[in-house]
């Protein structure tokens, strides 16, 4: 994917970040291209090989529509729950490097929702926070809104995804009670009839 000077672009677990330079270097006896990177949340530079752009999963900054569609994502009420933790930190993990903004989505709601249960590990409550500076800050240069507005919309999209979650749950839960009568019913008429079919077939 080609860049040019004044891109914006996410560079993953960095972040959002400014095209400020396309150069090449010779480094041992190799000569690269390289983009020079300003990362807006610190100011810092990063220089990510040309020919390394896919492997490290830079992209450019997702677009309006874009945005509308991760709220939608992010109230959907879908919720990936890993109750091993070592699964679930690999997991999440690995939607990270992606940089992908609906993995870190994904991420976002599952951690904050096991968050509302239990204590989240030291790593765990690093890569939620993570998480969300990085979505919320994406968002906000997106829509040129303050950060502290979109973490209003974040937080109620989140809301949204965790009611949506309790109502499925309670209509499986109403659901399984309703059948288990007739499981039930259905076990003693089968047990009855078992000694009629015995005395038939005797």
């Amino acid at each position: 994917m080609g860049f040019k000077i004044g891109d914006k672009v996410i560079y993953p677990n960095h972040g959002l970040g400014v095209v400020e330079k396309v150069e090449e270097k010779t480094i041992l006896g190799t000569t690269c291209g390289f983009f020079h990177l300003r990362i807006l949340s610190n100011e810092t530079t990063v220089l990510v090989p040309v020919a390394n752009v896919d492997n490290v999963g830079l992209r450019r900054a997702i677009t309006d529509e874009e945005v509308e569609r991760l709220f939608l994502l992010l109230g959907d009420g879908k919720i990936d729950n890993h109750q091993n933790w070592k699964g679930r930190f690999k997991d999440n993990s690995d939607k990270m490097r992606t940089g992908s903004i609906y993995d870190m989505a994904d991420v976002l709601k599952s951690l904050t929702f096991l968050a509302k249960s239990k204590s989240l590990s030291f790593r765990e409550k690093r890569m939620l926070d993570r998480a969300k500076a990085l979505i919320v800050s994406e968002i906000s240069e997106v829509m040129q809104t303050t950060v502290a507005d979109i973490e209003d919309r974040v937080n109620k999209a989140l809301e949204r995804c965790f009611m949506m979650k309790a109502r499925s749950a309670q209509r499986a839960a109403t659901r399984a009670t309703k059948a288990a009568p007739a499981k039930a019913a259905a076990r003693v008429t089968a047990a009855a009839a078992a000694p009629r079919r015995q005395a038939r077939a005797s």
